[in-house]
This record gives C-alpha cells, structure tokens and sequence, in this order.
C-alpha cells in the first residue's frame, strides 16, 4: 500500500490503526486470501509535523515503511516514488486524510479478480465535500479527459486505486517528470474497472486548492496526456485548408460574374483562408515533431511486460488455503 503523506499527522494514526487487521490474513466476501504487508508512507515535505508522526508509526508498526522525498514534488510524484519502493503482488494507493475506507479493498480485489481487471478504481457513491463550481470543474475536466485525451475506460480516475504490482512498478519506473499517474497508467493498463466505495467526511479541514493551482493541475493533465491535443491541430489545419478552398472556388465564383460589390474584398478573403489554412497545416505537421520529442521526455514506453494473466487471475486463488 502506497500513501503520499503532505498534512497527515492528524490523520495518519487512526489511518494506520484501520489498517492494522489488514495485516493479518483476511478473506475477502468471495473467499479470496489477503494481507497487506506493507504501508510505504511517502514523506512529501508538507507543512507541520508529518515526518515525526511517519517515524512514531514505523517504530511501533514493524509493516510501515517511511520513504522520504528530498523536496515537496507533488501527490502523483509521492505516489509514484511510493510504488516503485513497492514489493507486493498488488498495489493500493489512497490519500492520507481518512476519506477512503481501507474496508473497501477487499472489495476492490474481488472486482478485479471478477474482472480479470489490472486497475480498478473505488468510485465513491456521494460527492466529494468541495463546492459546487469545484465539483463540476473536476467533472468536465474529467470527461474532457476521458472522451478527447484518453479513452473513455478511465471515466472515473481517482487516487483510490487497486493497481497490479508489476504494471505500477513498471509505470512508476519509466514514467516522466510532471506526467499525471492515470494518464501514464492508461498507456499500458488495458482492464481497468470501477468498484463502488462510500466517501467518509475528511479527518481534518478539506484542502481548499485555489482557482490557479486547479487550473495548473488541469494544465499538467493535458500536457502529460501525450499528443492526441497535438494531432488535434493538425486536424484542425486540414480542416481550414479544405474549407478554405472550397470557399474560395465560391468566391472566385462570384467575382467573376460579378455579384461582389466591395472591391478587393475576393482576393483578400482568399489570401486569408488559404494562407491561414496553410499555417495551421503546417503548425499541424510541427506538432506531429513535437510530439515525438514529447512522448520521449514523457517516458511512454514502447512496451510493458507482465506475466501470464492467467496465472494472475488463476480461479484456484479463491481458495483461502492458497
């Protein structure tokens, strides 16, 4: 299990005294055995007193690994640190402020185990405790996302994740500085489903992100989600230089049989369309070099190898005694 920690003092021992039975063998309501056997807390150098809560928590729980980051880099680089330091066959990634049931994991090893899926998300059944604008911000951000960027599999991307070991360890391997995390899991996840989970109310005030930083959050998400809004301009130039041509036969058209009566206004209409058509097509072509040269410094991998999914999702991990 994977927490990024930046204001969890308050938060994290209730956290980790829920977690705590995890860490013995449970069967899951299908009969499915697990146990979790790590909890990396990943210091991201917030404000107060968190990195002293980490060291009480490690010295009293043999299973909590601290791992410590030089400088605050941001919850996505927190986590990813967190899972490459990871050892498990599966991954659980979730926040440090108490609003994600640890009781609910079971739930989501069930689904992906039902699903044969590589990454399931807990969709929690409430909205999130933010204010109305924010919340459907975040929704339209997230369709646009989903239905333009990337594929629409990942409606529902949250930080309460159940991830396959080695497909989190490879994507936190490769994965490029500022890359948002479900963008670089949608390269290389194929399944991924969504599990219900009821939200709780935060153990401490809600974090309260200004307009600029969820915009700059937004910003990050586009860029890193490789060079589908590159190819868009391409798209755009084709587009405008189709248009152009066909609207300037029409204006030739109707200069020479003389229906235009502003003078000069036919041969300026179609230096615009085509001039401006032809700039689009050609920052299209730009962006298609940029976009190599961006997929490179994103680290999209050109594969990722996993082991056969069929011993992954054998039917014979239902039994308890396995």
């Amino acid at each position: 299990m994977v927490i990024p920690v930046y204001r969890g003092e308050d938060t994290l021992p209730g956290l980790m005294a829920e977690l705590e039975p995890l860490t013995k063998k449970q069967l899951t309501s299908l009969g499915r055995a697990f146990v979790i056997s790590e909890v990396l807390l990943v210091w991201d150098r917030g404000p107060g007193k968190s990195d002293n809560t980490i060291r009480e928590l490690a010295a009293k729980y043999d299973w909590v690994k601290p791992v410590w980051l030089s400088r605050n880099f941001g919850q996505h680089a927190a986590t990813l640190a967190g899972m490459t330091s990871s050892g498990g066959d599966w991954i659980v990634t979730m926040d440090e402020d108490g609003q994600q049931d640890p009781k609910f994991i079971a739930n989501l090893i069930d689904t992906a185990y039902e699903q044969s899926a590589q990454l399931v998300y807990g969709t929690p059944t409430s909205a999130p405790p933010h204010s109305a604008i924010r919340n459907l911000g975040s929704r339209t951000a997230k369709r646009l996302f989903t239905n333009v960027l990337a594929d629409s599999k990942f409606a529902d991307f949250n930080s309460y994740r159940l991830v396959l070991g080695e497909v989190g360890r490879s994507v936190a391997a490769y994965t490029g500085n500022g890359v948002y995390l479900d963008v670089a899991l949608s390269w290389v996840v194929a399944d991924v489903t969504t599990c219900p989970v009821v939200a709780r109310q935060e153990g401490r005030a809600a974090e309260n992100y200004n307009y600029r930083r969820l915009f700059a959050h937004f910003g990050r998400l586009v860029v890193s989600s490789g060079t589908k809004p590159l190819a868009i301009v391409s798209w755009l130039g084709i587009f405008f230089v189709l248009i152009g041509g066909i609207v300037s036969i029409w204006v030739l058209w109707q200069r020479f049989v003389g229906d235009l009566a502003v003078t000069g206004w036919a041969s300026t209409f179609v230096a615009l369309m085509v001039i401006g058509g032809a700039i689009l097509l050609s920052l299209g072509i730009v962006a298609q070099y940029v976009g190599a040269a961006t997929n490179m410094s994103l680290g999209k991998p050109l594969y990722v190898v996993v082991r056969d999914p069929a011993s992954t999702f054998d039917p014979r991990s239902t039994d308890p005694k396995n």
